[in-house]
């Protein structure tokens, strides 16, 4: 029986809370499994930072992407397949990075040795050094190279598959090791002084945070493990995942949101939603919370001892940044300004890491992105899109100028829109002196989002983007975890597992989709787990019919440029 929210019964397996990546790929695979699902999610379009946004003829993307494991054959493009092979696809990636300073520019490459080339050319005094740092990089890649098939959680397991898996994560990690304790301003100083005489060179990772931040990215451009999103943006990851849910009997509701998680002798059995002034009941087997951590222990969950000593461990995390993005319509291409479609970094690389990224929108690095050049669905014909972008803060500003209401809501008012006209004109004024001078006379359409803007579409806590930062701290806090203190309620999403991005959300949502499965299909479990770890092959999964059929129907709808000039094609 397919139910609503507007049925006298309603009840479901998994109920799923959040409509970002993970809490729809989570759907996408519980659905495929044969549960039945209902994922609800606060705002009226979801994908949380994959939601992207159209104004007139022009679509962006919510986030700047520097996409991973997004090809067919990355853990991104293994997962989508559970589910169906009619996913929209990611496209390799050959000009990945551009590093812009007033003294050097430098692009990194799917094919790393150009830049090592170059660099031995402009410094051989550090010849020596260049070549390890290279070398180094290229070791760390053979180990990436492995991880597709070591992304389970511990929590899947039994003791023998925990030695086993415990075995290969060592040898996962081993060539990490000698970078590790090189974090912080001088240990990134000393980290990069091993390879580097020249200041220079150390210039280029000006605002990396520790060693092994510098050597990843060439890690991954070794492996050629950088994509650029499908065509038609970002979102179609989630429009895709949205149709899946429903061809397969799930539900998904927009707009509505979860106020309360109903607990019993430490188990759910259900939660209260509301949507506009109706207040509904929904009741579950299992919830799946695919949200803020904050907002589950402090907002959804009974005050209990459990959950308020969680709360006071979430309090202390060290979480990623929030930010600020300037989005550009242009009245040309974006090639005519000379971009490409690599990521470009753009900063003062003499000034210390805290300048480069305090949120101060004079000095922070900036993040410039001009997809229309990877993806002509995203803007007119002789048209392009340009993102600006740069790190930030909810409490900057007086919290952006935003009063507060009686229900402890920020209000955006004039000082708001002041504050945000004042941040687009810095940064374009320093693209403009920094290498595009004719940027001004070509701006169309301008739209700005702040921490506020993060923070009221994805309820994230502070508007950051990724929750919680992999590191020491946090993992002696233990907050990233699966389980929660309820035996039927599962974490997924950025606070389950460290680390950010389309990846880890992806990598939970299947971790606590094996979870449910073992309790409630043991067999689907088994197959499931053993293709995950790769030992089990896509047609030998299909072929075991444990999984509902999905018959590859989905048609992605037009972008606003191609509604408006259907000789705009899609390119994948």
């Amino acid at each position: 029986m397919n139910h609503t929210i507007n049925d006298t019964i309603k009840s479901y397996d998994v109920l799923i809370i959040g409509g970002g990546i993970s809490g729809l790929t989570s759907s996408a695979l519980l659905t495929k499994a044969g549960l039945s699902c209902c994922l609800i999610e606060m705002s009226g379009k979801p994908g949380g930072y994959l939601a992207g946004f159209d104004r007139k003829s022009f679509r962006f993307d919510s986030a700047i992407h520097w996409l991973n494991n997004c090809g067919p054959d990355g853990l991104v493009g293994r997962i989508f397949s559970i589910a169906g092979n009619d996913f929209p696809k990611a496209k390799h990636q050959k000009s990945i990075r551009r590093f812009i300073s007033k003294d050097f520019n430098y692009l990194v490459t799917n094919n790393p040795d150009e830049l090592k080339q170059q660099w031995i050319q402009l410094f051989p005094e550090d010849k020596a050094g260049i070549v390890k740092f290279f070398k180094d990089a290229k070791r760390i890649a053979k180990s990436f190279d492995n991880y597709i098939n070591l992304s389970r959680s511990m929590d899947t397991m039994n003791l023998i598959d925990k030695g086993l898996h415990g075995l290969k994560m060592l040898s996962f990690v081993i060539p990490f090791l000698p970078h590790l304790r090189y974090t912080g301003d001088l240990g990134i100083i000393k980290g990069l002084s091993k390879y580097f005489t020249n200041a220079k060179l150390k210039e280029v990772f000006s605002s990396e945070p520790d060693l092994l931040s510098c050597l990843i990215p060439i890690s991954w451009a070794y492996s050629n493990n950088f994509q650029t999103p499908p065509s038609g943006g970002s979102q179609r990851f989630a429009e895709w995942l949205i149709h899946v849910t429903k061809e397969l009997g799930g539900e998904i509701h927009l707009g509505t949101k979860v106020i309360e998680i109903l607990v019993k002798n430490d188990a759910a059995y259900g939660v209260k939603v509301q949507k506009k002034q109706q207040i509904t009941e929904i009741q579950c087997r299992y919830i799946v919370a695919a949200c803020d951590a904050t907002v589950l222990y402090d907002k959804l969950l009974p005050p209990t001892r459990k959950s308020q000593q969680k709360l006071k461990l979430i309090e202390q995390a060290k979480l990623y940044s929030s930010g600020l993005s300037v989005s550009i319509g242009l009245d040309c291409k974006a090639e005519d300004l000379g971009l490409g479609e690599e990521n470009i970094y753009f900063a003062e690389t003499t000034l210390d890491r805290e300048k480069l990224g305090n949120g101060d929108p004079y000095t922070s690095g900036m993040h410039i992105l001009a997809s229309s050049v990877r993806d002509k669905t995203l803007a007119p014909l002789n048209k392009g899109t340009i993102t600006l972008f740069i790190p930030a803060f909810i409490s900057d500003n007086n919290y952006w100028g935003c009063e507060i209401d009686e229900n402890g809501q920020y209000v955006r008012g004039r000082k708001y829109r002041e504050i945000k006209k004042e941040y687009a004109d810095i940064l374009i004024g320093r693209v403009e002196k920094g290498f595009i001078p004719t940027i001004r006379e070509h701006i169309e359409f301008l739209d700005v989002a702040t921490p506020m803007t993060l923070l009221r579409y994805t309820g994230n806590k502070e508007g950051t983007m990724m929750g919680q930062k992999p590191g020491k701290e946090n993992m002696q806090l233990k907050v990233a975890g699966y389980k929660t203190p309820y035996k039927n309620i599962y974490q997924s999403g950025h606070w389950a597992d460290y680390g950010g991005g389309i990846l880890i959300a992806m990598k939970s949502a299947v971790n606590t989709t094996l979870m449910i499965l073992k309790k409630e299909k043991p067999k689907t479990f088994k197959l499931l787990s053993s293709y995950i770890d790769g030992k089990l092959g896509l047609s030998e999964l299909q072929a075991a019919k444990v999984l509902v059929p999905y018959i590859n129907n989905w048609i992605p709808d037009p972008t606003p440029a191609q509604r408006a000039d259907e000789s705009i094609e899609i390119t994948n």
